[in-house]
């Protein structure tokens, strides 16, 4: 059964403004914790196992932290952890956030006139009963040709360098030149709506 905002707790296990913005459309009220581990001593074969290991490893990060006192688990109120990462995929390669300028720019670049996935994982443990259970989504972008003065301004402006691929279709400046989106914008910021509900409610 699903809860109300009142019935449980959350954490969202993220610093990204996206996804804080994304649970606050939701109606759903949490406090924020960081994991800060090192995402790129985690490695896998296959994009969606990376995504799905990101988010476990963050969850892991956050509990070691929490150090939960034994109260907890009777407590009648179950706290629930929303962890969760999100990596572009482009021609078969995994981009995560670039590391340079140059690279922000050549991923833009790549993504002119072609097109590219993102795979956003979600992670919700319970942290009351321990039930931990995650999902990731797919989502395709096609875009028009993106202008060199746009990569210009998008690069002096600098939010494309803290995103994975360096990708924000939801940026006024890349959102006209979106051709085609086959999935939902809100997995493109990094936390799918209708997966983290259903999730959640299954945590319950």
């Amino acid at each position: 059964m699903a809860g109300t905002a009142t019935s449980f707790k959350v954490i969202l296990g993220s610093k990204s403004i996206a996804r804080r913005k994304i649970m606050e459309e939701m109606g759903y009220e949490f406090t924020i914790m960081t994991a800060d581990i090192d995402e790129k001593a985690i490695r896998k074969e296959k994009p969606e196992d990376l995504v799905m290991a990101l988010a476990e490893a963050k969850a892991d990060a956050i509990i070691s932290k929490l150090q939960i006192p034994d109260k907890q688990v009777n407590d009648h109120e179950p706290t629930l952890l929303i962890s969760a990462d999100t990596v572009v995929v482009y021609e078969g390669t995994v981009r995560e956030k670039p590391s340079s300028k140059a690279e922000a720019r050549q991923f833009i670049k790549d993504y002119s006139g072609k097109k590219a996935l993102t795979l956003s994982s979600v992670l919700v443990t319970n942290l009351q009963t321990g039930f931990r259970k995650g999902e990731w989504d797919k989502v395709e972008i096609l875009f028009d040709e993106i202008p060199e003065e746009i990569m210009d301004r998008l690069i002096e402006e600098g939010a494309v360098l803290h995103v994975a691929g360096g990708l924000i279709i939801e940026h006024p400046l890349i959102l006209p030149l979106v051709k085609e989106v086959l999935g939902t914008t809100d997995s493109v910021m990094g936390l799918p709506k209708a997966v983290t509900k259903r999730l959640i409610e299954e945590s319950l």
